[in-house]
């Protein structure tokens, strides 16, 4: 039989508790939590008396977790955040006629999104464009509620769903020798230096880092935004591979797309906070699913 949980457990004790383990050092931990010492020292015993057990030796070497106290740091946090979750979550369910609809570059939520406010007229329905990198802040700091963004993405704390791929092609200056090719394979772009970003893991992807036989890519010029990218490319400086959805029959003058074959394709994805339950979260996901279903290059 499981232990009975203590009856008036104060958050705001425990929230204490991890500052004060993570500087292990009451002084600075009180200047953090913007209180005193020596109330920060009896909020953290009214803790210890609570848990019936000792946190923190204190010497004069400075204040260390006891064996008590490292367990209860291993699971602080995650009570902390379930907390808030728990807050955040009961508020957004009061507010089922909201909701915000992320998507990136060229990826296109307007039919669902049409759909959504047909079915649910009197619904609040917004979208919001994201860069590239924001899908999963953007949904975690809830700014938004469903995203459509492209691979890769880290997916801790989200729902995914893969709607359909897209193919990744080679964007190249007019003048270039490999314009006027039906298509391209990474040999013919093999020790070319391709622009590169701050997120080494979409950068492996998308300049295909190392190559399948393990050679690394030459770093080109940071390039955090598609249109940078697509500026170095038509000035010459730079070969960029990018997904054919974005490019194919929409490019600006002095850039050419040559589909790039033999590599994975790209995954367009719908993400969600996962744990969440929301009539208007949900109903967008069965439209946005239905609407993909089956279409493996849409366009």
């Amino acid at each position: 039989m499981s232990e009975p949980l203590p009856e008036e457990l104060d958050l705001r004790l425990v929230r204490s508790f991890t500052v004060v383990a993570e500087h292990r050092h009451f002084g600075r931990a009180a200047l953090v939590l913007h209180t005193t010492q020596s109330a920060l020292s009896r909020q953290i015993r009214r803790l210890e008396q609570q848990m019936g057990v000792s946190l923190f030796d204190r010497g004069a070497r400075g204040t260390d977790l006891t064996a008590a106290g490292e367990v209860l740091l291993s699971h602080a946090e995650a009570l902390l955040d379930a907390a808030a979750q728990a807050v955040i979550g009961t508020r957004a369910a009061a507010r089922p006629g909201r909701i915000t609809i992320g998507y990136t570059t060229n990826i296109i939520v307007t039919p669902a999104a049409g759909e959504l406010r047909r079915r649910h007229p009197g619904a609040e329905i917004k979208t919001l464009h994201l860069a590239w990198n924001q899908p999963r802040p953007a949904l975690l700091e809830r700014r938004v509620d469903a995203v459509l963004a492209r691979m890769p993405l880290r997916t801790g704390g989200l729902n995914v769903t893969t709607l359909y791929r897209e193919p990744r092609v080679l964007l190249v200056p007019d003048d270039h020798h490999l314009a006027g090719r039906w298509s391209v394979t990474l040999a013919d772009i093999a020790g070319v230096a391709l622009p590169r970003t701050s997120d080494p893991e979409w950068d492996a992807f998308w300049r295909i880092d190392p190559r399948p036989d393990g050679s690394p890519v030459p770093t080109g010029p940071l390039a955090d935004h598609v249109e940078d990218k697509t500026e170095f490319v038509a000035a010459g400086h730079a070969l960029a591979i990018v997904p054919g959805g974005e490019h194919l029959g929409r490019l600006r003058p002095g850039v050419t797309a040559v589909p790039l074959e033999g590599v994975e394709p790209a995954s367009i994805v719908l993400a969600t906070r996962a744990g969440e339950h929301s009539a208007l979260v949900e109903a967008f996901c069965e439209i946005t699913t239905d609407h993909y279903a089956g279409d493996d290059q849409h366009r």
